[in-house]
C-alpha cells in the first residue's frame, strides 16, 4: 500500500538539519523560495528557488538554509512499479538529482502541488488510486519540464518569455542577449532543450493558446487573433487552417459538438 506524506515547510536563514538522515521514502522536494545547501556525504550543492531535489530511499542527506527558505515536500513509500520506474528514470543511476524549473514551470508545479495538498486532505472514495495518479502526474510534469544545468535553465527562461509574449515578433539577437549566449550558441542550446527552433516553439505555443481560447472562452475570432499576435483576422484563419486542416470557427464548432 502506497503511503504519502506531503507538506510545505518554511525556515529562517539559521535553520539546518541536525545531521544527515535517511528514510525509506522516495523524496521530491522543491525550493519554492530562498536558497539552501543540500548535502550528501561530503558532496554539497546549492539549491535555490525553482530547483527540485529528487532523493532515493535510504540515502543519508541534509538541508541547510542560506536565506529564509520555503520547501514543498513529497515523501512516498511503496511506489507501484510503473511510477517507481519514472522516479528512477528522473534520478539517473540511483543518485540524488537537482533539476531546475523555469519560473513559469515552477509556478505551474506549485499550483499542482497545492492542489495535491487539497486532494490529500479531502475525504476520498478511492484514496490510494488518487494518490498514485497525482504522484505520477507530478513526476510526469517534472520529466517534461526539468532542466539539468544552469545554461539550459537560462534558455528555459527564454521559453517562458516566448510563451508570455506571443504578440511580440521573435528577434533571435535579443533572445540570445537575454540568455547570455551568441546567436548560434542560443539556437543550438534552444534546440537541445526544446527539440525545435525558437520560431517552431513560438508557433507551437501560439497554436496551443489559440486552441485553449477557442475551446474555453467566447472571445471573438479577432480578439483571439490579437492575443496570439495576428493583427489581421484573415491571416490568423489561414495560419490556423494550414496547421489544423480547418478554419478556427469550424474547429471551435467541432469542439463544442464533441463536448455536448
Amino acid at each position: 500500500m502506497v503511503v504519502v506524506r506531503s507538506f510545505i515547510g518554511a525556515h529562517d536563514k539559521d535553520w539546518e538539519d541536525d545531521s544527515q538522515w535517511s528514510h525509506r521514502d522516495a523524496e521530491i522536494t522543491i525550493i519554492l523560495e530562498g536558497t539552501c545547501r543540500f548535502r550528501r556525504g561530503d558532496d554539497e550543492r546549492l539549491a535555490e528557488s525553482g530547483h527540485v531535489i529528487l532523493i532515493p530511499p535510504n540515502l543519508p542527506h541534509s538541508f541547510h538554509a542560506v536565506t529564509p527558505v520555503r520547501f514543498g515536500v513529497l515523501l512516498i513509500d511503496s511506489l507501484p512499479p510503473g511510477v517507481r520506474e519514472l522516479f528512477d528514470r528522473l534520478i539517473i543511476g540511483g543518485a540524488p538529482r537537482i533539476i531546475a524549473l523555469s519560473r513559469l514551470d515552477q509556478d505551474h508545479y506549485e499550483r499542482l502541488f497545492r492542489e495535491w495538498l487539497r486532494v490529500r486532505s479531502a475525504p476520498l472514495k478511492e484514496p490510494e488510486r488518487n494518490y498514485i495518479v497525482w504522484i505520477e502526474m507530478l513526476l510526469l510534469f517534472l520529466n517534461e519540464h526539468c532542466h539539468p544545468d544552469q545554461q539550459a535553465r537560462s534558455v528555459a527562461h527564454i521559453g517562458d518569455y516566448i510563451r508570455e509574449h506571443l504578440q511580440v515578433p521573435l528577434q533571435i539577437s535579443a533572445l540570445a542577449d537575454m540568455a547570455g549566449l551568441s546567436e548560434d550558441g542560443f539556437r543550438k542550446r534552444f534546440y537541445k532543450v526544446y527539440g525545435m527552433t525558437p520560431k517552431q516553439y513560438q508557433q507551437s505555443c501560439k497554436l496551443a493558446e489559440a486552441k485553449w481560447l477557442l475551446s474555453s472562452s467566447d472571445k471573438s475570432m479577432q480578439a483571439i487573433a490579437d492575443l496570439i499576435g495576428f493583427s489581421q483576422l484573415h491571416s490568423f484563419s489561414l495560419w490556423f487552417k494550414k496547421l489544423e486542416g480547418c478554419p478556427p470557427t469550424e474547429w471551435r464548432t467541432r469542439q463544442r459538438l464533441y463536448h455536448h
